[in-house]
């Protein structure tokens, strides 16, 4: 009983500390402890107090926005456990009526028709009568609640809400006085059409009730939209950008604009004549998911603002609507849109692929891209709309370089890049998204949600905001589609570290069990094991500020054809993922044929694709020395240029791995001083002897459910060293496939023997066939 009590004490000082804390500053600073508070409460047993709590909460968050409506319903959970708490009865009476604003939406009404027949007429009619009865049913309840906030906010001297509450009232009357007459009008109506004689009256009537009753739901959302809308109004272009995340350069870039043009507006009002306008064309470049659409429509909206153009209006338009399948259609396209956009702005999102490379005689993109030139320059439109290009920096640049004409009309001065977003300012953005859709990120969920992105914060295709509100939005689903059994309001508004967890694979693998199982390469086995030592001492050395040593990870395995440097790149990659350097862990193998091309520059461009696919792992490049080429009109060296330079751009991102032949690598790195400097860490794989290969036959054999006879272990061991086994790994699993087939033939002939053969077991038979073979075959 003494410990409860404790327990009760306890309670009541953090949640006095609480309250004292909001009665000196208006909100409580760190909410963390207090919604933690709540959760480890249960309302069945601690109703009072969840409610003292969710009330400090509510009003915390209100401090900072008036209008949350997370806070609201806070403080109708806290009222709901306690209908004594003064504190959120006074402060819910003022924002309350809110919640209201859906209460006529049943009040749905089917069209009716004088010529429809009876039966349709009969339908229509039964629907009136229920929808009128159901509302009616209902009302009485909201209109209590209506009354009694009413009380409460005359109790607290709320008088905006008073007066809200008695327009909501007035209104409310002369519906369901509307809904009754209607009721009765409906029921007539179905009567007259039932009986012999039918008239048009009763038609008339409810048609005239229905028209009435639709003019009060306009009034009755206008009490609730009308502030929304003075607040929107009252946000100019500038406010807008300002409330932009991030994007500080190009913020001041557009409020240059924006001062010069109204400069401008004041010269011609003080009657100067400007012979030279500025041109309103303007190209954004930036990575998806940076806001080039968001600052497109925000550039309109400054245009109309300044009365440079009549309309803040934007078409927005991609390759798929400008791009006609036959001649004469693009540039039927192309003039639709202009003329949609005249008064506006012309919004071409992904620019570039109007002109793809080395297109067809079919591909009418020069043709999309001398259509709106010529519409920009032309007496019919021109400069009667602004024309905003958008896409990637790099493809923008060339598609811009290999277009004279159109660049003409974009000066440098109107180019602008939005970046990339900062990890803090994905957060920010991502804490707008779950406000959005009336949840609290905690601050586990800011940790998880900035995880997540960083997991995904590969390379350029990253979405940025876009991405992010798809995490926010996977976390949602996540919360919604989990079973539970908790019905707390908390479980409603939160989103926490458990919303943002991405389930990992089943079959993710154990990269420490699966090297130490591999047959053979101790050295292989230990320099491996050193690497992953050293990452995992740096990184904790990071933790205790602590000065560490450049990690290189590249590293060149040298050695024969199947001696397992492939297996053991594979789990190098998941060991460094594991170790949280990286970020997908996957390993991409690769050779000459997948980087080398037929002419000059094209090398470069397959080098970056591949190695853009390989972000955030590790890039096997086999028989790496092969790059080096024969002839001096070789591209192999643009390959290697091309990847130190990437290399370099990408840092730890990415992981190079070179294989091949001791020798010929070693030539490779000497080529270039930059490959030199990256790799140094240098592992070489034996040969396997044949004792190893003994053993990666027998597991081999065994992941299949066969095994080898003591006899055919035997002989294996006599006839191995006498064997080339050139090939390691790849020789024996081929001698146990070639022993497996022959297996098969043996025993096919035991069955039409009657025989009942042993399925499983290779015998000294099956392999001797085997090596016999290999020799006639390999060895002349």
């Amino acid at each position: 009983m003494n410990t409860e009590k404790m327990k009760i004490n306890v309670r009541q000082h953090d949640i006095l500390s609480f309250e004292k804390e909001f009665a000196e500053n208006g909100f409580v600073k760190d909410e963390k402890p207090l919604l933690n508070k709540i959760q480890e409460l249960n309302e069945a047993q601690n109703p009072i107090e969840i409610s003292q709590l969710l009330t400090i909460a509510a009003l915390s968050r209100m401090h900072g926005n008036q209008k949350d409506t997370i806070a609201v319903a806070w403080l109708n959970k806290a009222i709901e456990l306690n209908s004594e708490n003064t504190m959120a009865l006074k402060y819910l009476s003022q924002y309350d009526w809110k919640n209201f604003s859906s209460l006529l939406e049943q009040l749905v009404f089917p069209n009716i028709r004088e010529t429809d027949n009876r039966t349709a007429k009969r339908k229509i009619a039964e629907q009136y009568i229920n929808n009128c009865r159901t509302f009616l049913e209902q009302i009485e309840e909201e209109v209590a609640h209506i009354k009694n906030q009413k009380k409460n906010a005359a109790l607290y001297e709320n008088k905006p809400a008073v007066a809200k509450y008695e327009e909501m009232e007035e209104t409310l009357g002369e519906v369901i006085e509307k809904t009754s007459a209607l009721l009765k009008s409906a029921e007539e109506y179905e009567e007259s059409i039932s009986g012999v004689f039918h008239t048009s009256i009763y038609y008339e009537s409810v048609k005239k009730l229905i028209e009435e009753l639709q003019e009060l739901k306009k009034e009755w959302t206008n009490l609730f939209i009308e502030e929304e809308q003075g607040d929107a109004a009252s946000l100019s272009s500038l406010e807008e950008l300002e409330q932009m995340v991030g994007l500080d350069t190009v913020k001041k870039r557009v409020r240059d604009f924006y001062q010069f043009l109204s400069y401008q507006k004041s010269r011609k009002k003080l009657g100067f004549m400007i012979q030279d306008e500025l041109s309103l064309n303007m190209i954004f470049t930036g990575n998806p998911g940076t806001g080039k659409t968001t600052l497109a429509r925000l550039m309109a909206k400054i245009y109309h603002e300044l009365g440079v153009l009549p309309s803040a209006e934007v078409v927005e338009t991609d390759r798929s609507q400008l791009i006609g399948g036959y001649m004469g259609q693009t540039e039927e396209n192309v003039r639709s849109v202009v003329k949609q956009a005249v008064g506006g702005v012309l919004f071409i999102d992904e620019a570039y692929s109007l002109k793809r490379e080395g297109q067809s005689g079919n591909d009418y993109g020069q043709t999309a891209i001398d259509t709106l030139v010529s519409l920009m320059t032309g007496s019919e439109f021109g400069g009667k709309f602004a024309v905003i290009l958008a896409g990637y920096p790099e493809e923008m640049r060339q598609f811009l370089d290999g277009n004279h004409g159109l660049r003409s009309r974009f000066p440098a001065s109107n180019m602008i890049h939005l970046p990339d977003y900062t990890p803090n300012e994905l957060l920010a953005i991502g804490e707008r998204i779950v406000s959005a859709n009336d949840y609290v990120l905690t601050e586990d969920g800011k940790r998880a949600l900035l995880k997540r992105v960083e997991k995904e914060q590969v390379d350029e295709s990253f979405g940025n905001a876009r991405a992010v509100r798809n995490i926010v939005l996977d976390a949602i689903f996540s919360k919604g589609s989990r079973k539970s059994n908790d019905q707390e309001i908390l479980k409603y508004t939160l989103l926490q570290e458990s919303d943002f967890v991405c389930e990992e694979e089943n079959n993710s693998i154990d990269p420490a069990k699966e090297l130490n199982n591999l047959i053979g390469l101790a050295k292989v086995k230990e320099e491996i094991k050193k690497i992953i030592a050293f990452v995992k001492v740096q990184q904790l050395r990071q933790t205790k500020a602590k000065k560490n040593l450049p990690i290189q990870l590249h590293a060149v395995f040298t050695g024969n054809p199947g001696t397992g440097k492939t297996t053991v790149a594979k789990l190098y990659a998941q060991f460094l993922k594991d170790c949280g350097i990286l970020k997908r862990g996957h390993l991409v193998v690769t050779s000459r044929a997948d980087f080398v091309a037929g002419y000059v520059g094209q090398s470069a461009i397959k080098t970056r694709k591949k190695i853009r696919e390989a972000l955030g792992g590790v890039l096997f490049i086999d028989e790496a020395y092969s790059l080096l080429g024969t002839s001096g009109q070789d591209f192999g060296k643009e390959v290697i240029d091309t990847l130190v330079m990437e290399m370099t751009n990408h840092n730890e991102n990415l992981v190079v791995i070179l294989a091949g032949y001791p020798n010929e690598t070693s030539a490779l790195l000497q080529s270039n001083p930059g490959l030199t400097s990256r790799f140094k860490k240098f592992i070489h794989f034996d040969d396997y002897s044949p004792a190893e290969l003994i053993e990666i036959m027998k597991m081999y054999a065994a992941n299949y459910d066969y095994a080898l006879s003591d006899e055919a272990i035997t002989m294996l061991e006599d006839q191995l060293p006498t064997v080339s086994t050139d090939g390691n790994g790849r020789f024996a699993t081929n001698i146990m496939d070639e022993a497996v087939q022959l297996q098969a033939l043996r025993l096919s002939d035991q069955l039409e023997q009657g025989i009942n053969p042993d399925v499983s077991t290779i015998s000294a038979d099956d392999i001797k066939y085997v090596l016999n073979g290999y020799r006639r075959k390999f060895e002349g």
